[in-house]
């Protein structure tokens, strides 16, 4: 079974990652393991190997800003979700997935053969806490890498989610190739002249 958990859905830059995470049968999670929003950064990083020596197999999807705007939000984390799952040396048959929409299922079918929706799963399935970590750490670590392009941003702080440096940034400045255009936010704004790359 593999648990799965999404992150960047609501940011305004950057991609939508999905994790997964392959339960090994018969193994003690790693002590802390919980939420990845109820983490700090140090404290998820820290976590990070230990859950990857826990667990029989993990790997992180993304779909790219472009790809949120062209397919929408969920055909973009159902997408993330099949290259993670392409990814996992090992086919589960089943998925444990956090929250209440079926995203992994689409019209020719998905990537496992039963899917559970499981509201607050992160907080209440061990195999889902452990994807959240991975996701949302391999997706700082991106955003982090990427922000040196983009200062004005400090993508490195916000990883692309609206704060106010990044709301301002924004305003003065313009979008990125980072950015997702199709949001109501980016409604009449224009790229910067010297947007840095993307990084994809």
């Amino acid at each position: 079974m593999a648990g799965v958990d999404e992150v960047g859905r609501g940011a305004w830059a950057g991609p939508v990652s999905v994790g997964v995470v392959v339960h090994p049968p018969g193994r003690r999670a790693p002590t802390g393991l919980r939420d990845s929003k109820e983490l700090s950064e140090p404290r998820r990083e820290a976590l990070f190997p230990a859950v990857i020596a826990w667990c029989q197999a993990w790997a992180v999807g993304h779909a790219g800003p472009e790809e949120c705007d062209e397919l929408g939000m969920t055909a973009a984390q159902r997408l993330a979700a099949r290259r993670a799952f392409a990814a996992l040396p090992v086919a589960p048959g089943s998925a444990l997935l956090d929250g209440s929409l079926d995203y992994l299922t689409g019209a020719d079918g998905g990537p496992v053969a039963e899917v559970r929706t499981v509201v607050g799963g992160d907080a209440t399935c061990v195999s889902v806490a452990a994807a959240s970590v991975v996701a949302k750490v391999t997706r700082d670590r991106m955003m982090r890498a990427w922000s040196p392009a983009y200062p004005a941003f400090a993508f490195d702080r916000n990883k692309g989610y609206p704060s106010p440096v990044h709301r301002r940034a924004v305003a003065e400045l313009g979008l990125t190739d980072l950015h997702r255009r199709s949001w109501s936010f980016a409604d009449g704004l224009a790229s910067p002249p010297s947007a840095g790359p993307g990084g994809r």
